[in-house]
């Protein structure tokens, strides 16, 4: 609810000021307008907002949360209770912090006679879209259980994929990192040390040990320049994909990298197929679902793709024929898209063909985890064994001459 200070004129012409609470300007002017005829100034009631930063609170609202959510008030409205009754239970035994401060702003709301997705749509700036249309659908068709069914379904494949892959990483990462401390530590303390005994010999170094010592040196004196360029151009390429065009080109170059487009184009039809698949299943039209699902892929490219896709339907033509001449997704999730819509079963597919696709997204992203482990210990040993034989070169030199 916001508050808002006005100006107007009771009906005996007298001024009247005073101050209200509405959902929105229009909301507050029909209020003031049941005891005042004509409003001559309304504007919101600037606050002085202070900055209050909870650190145990979330940036988002994560797939684990949304679907724990999703079951909770399908369970509960299945069981018959109110709407606003639900909402509070459900934020009362949430653990998560920024979800309970969400929908307890919005049992305050729907309790003054708003829908629950315009409340999130208010209130919830961190909660998906999809989630948020799939209730605003499921409110208007009057199967709003179905939809935190679908909900719930949704999210907790989400969450289980994202957490086997990120729990695949784990191993490769830490090694990685100790990999790059123990040579930072051989580079910056060991190689200076040998350097003084190699340079004391008093002969030629070889060239394999010239340069050694001079990434030795470079990491010793000059590894702030590294820092700083590395800063400036991981902040120019974030920045660039924060923008339209950057998210639009990055998308294409994942799509065609060796092993990792692949995965990006199962992912995407995965995401693609089981988001439509969700929002239909809501009651939505397909030319609303196709608009959604092309404004929250992660892939721009394939979003670009739907969202074309969408005047063409306006014009007549079917799903089908509207994806047809894609260059992203898979050729047989276009054809069973077309095969669905003409047998009448298109959600059921939708959902047979994400789920697909999903384990294909996964396997794929299995075999390329199974992959980076030996890639990483050939680059380390790689790494190793140059400092090894920089190292030990003029060593054996010397001996040799020695004999």
């Amino acid at each position: 609810m916001t508050t808002y200070k006005y100006r107007a004129k009771a009906a005996d012409g007298s001024t009247v000021r005073g101050v209200i609470e509405a959902y929105d300007e229009y909301e507050a002017i029909a209020q003031i307008k049941r005891t005042c005829p004509v409003v001559e100034n309304i504007k919101p009631v600037k606050s002085g907002r202070r900055i209050n930063i909870d650190l145990n609170e979330p940036l988002w609202v994560s797939d684990k949360t949304l679907a724990l959510t999703s079951n909770q008030f399908y369970i509960m409205l299945k069981a018959g209770l109110a709407m606003t009754r639900v909402i509070e239970i459900v934020a009362e035994q949430s653990d998560d912090k920024l979800m309970k401060r969400i929908l307890t702003a919005c049992a305050a709301d729907v309790a003054a006679g708003y829908s629950l997705a315009a409340s999130l749509e208010k209130n919830g700036k961190k909660i998906p879209v999809v989630f948020i249309e799939t209730v605003r659908a499921g409110e208007e068709s009057g199967t709003l259980e179905n939809s935190f069914q679908s909900l719930e379904a949704y999210y907790t494949r989400m969450h289980k994929t994202k957490k086997k892959v990120k729990s695949a990483l784990t191993y490769p990462i830490i090694v990685l990192v100790l990999a790059v401390v123990v040579i930072a530590i051989v580079m910056i303390v060991l190689v200076p040390t040998m350097t003084q005994t190699l340079q004391s010999m008093g002969t030629e170094l070889p060239l394999a040990t010239r340069i050694l010592i001079a990434i030795s040196n470079f990491f010793k004196n000059d590894w702030y320049i590294l820092l700083i360029v590395i800063g400036v151009i991981g902040i120019a390429v974030f920045a660039y994909g924060k923008t339209e065009k950057g998210k639009l080109l990055y998308s294409k170059i994942r799509m065609k990298l060796p092993v990792l487009g692949k995965i990006a184009k199962y992912n995407a039809a995965s995401q693609t197929a089981n988001t439509l698949a969700t929002l239909l299943a809501a009651g939505l039209p397909v030319t609303k679902a196709i608009d959604i699902v092309s404004r929250v892929l992660d892939q721009r490219c394939v979003g670009e793709e739907l969202n074309k896709a969408v005047v063409k339907l306006e014009n007549g033509s079917s799903l089908g024929e509207a994806l047809a001449d894609s260059k992203y997704l898979p050729t047989m999730l276009l054809e069973m898209i077309a095969v669905g819509e003409q047998s009448g079963s298109l959600e059921e597919t939708l959902r047979t063909i994400g789920g697909y696709y999903t384990d294909e997204a996964t396997a794929a992203s299995d075999a390329a985890l199974a992959m980076l482990e030996p890639m990483i210990t050939i680059i380390l040993g790689v790494v190793v064994g140059f400092i090894v034989i920089a190292i030990y070169i003029p060593m054996f030199s010397m001996y040799g001459g020695r004999m």
